[in-house]
């Protein structure tokens, strides 16, 4: 009974980190204006506006901020539930599994759009094709963590 309440508080406290990892992040992203603004290309037939520019490039790299902000909490809860497994166990897959996760961490932290800023390179020119990376690591780590909290 205790090891149910103790796995129900543990699940409760990753998604309640979660949700606040994500308006932070979100807030975050919205309040910075240095996001790339690139200029129309003279090739394309009907130019956009710049605000529909501005717009569709302040909303990917708002959405690539939040997912890769969830994907560096995930990998963090991860890494720490592999880490006190290999703490118990002292299984030599333990330690790939936390090697694996500590690689997925990194992941998500080089393709965060601020950290890519802070380095001074600009992260511009991918559209929704920057974030779908990021949407299938979140759903590789939505699963381990899933798996190792579970069982």
């Amino acid at each position: 009974m205790n090891q149910h309440m103790n796995k129900n508080l543990k699940i409760w406290l990753i998604l309640a980190t979660l949700v606040v990892v994500t308006v932070l992040a979100a807030l975050w992203a919205m309040s910075t204006f240095w996001f790339p603004r690139y200029p129309w290309r003279p090739w394309e037939l009907h130019p956009p506006s710049q605000h529909e520019i501005v717009e569709d490039i302040e909303f990917f790299y708002t959405a690539e901020t939040v997912v890769s902000a969830i994907n560096v909490t995930l990998s963090i809860f991860l890494l720490l539930t592999y880490v006190s497994i290999y703490l118990k166990t002292r299984s030599e897959f333990t330690i790939g599994l936390t090697i694996f996760s500590a690689v997925f961490l990194m992941n998500a932290l080089a393709s965060n759009p601020f950290i890519i800023r802070a380095f001074g390179f600009w992260p511009i020119g991918l559209g929704p094709f920057a974030l779908l990376p990021d949407l299938f690591t979140l759903g590789a780590l939505a699963v381990l963590l899933y798996l190792s909290v579970k069982y």
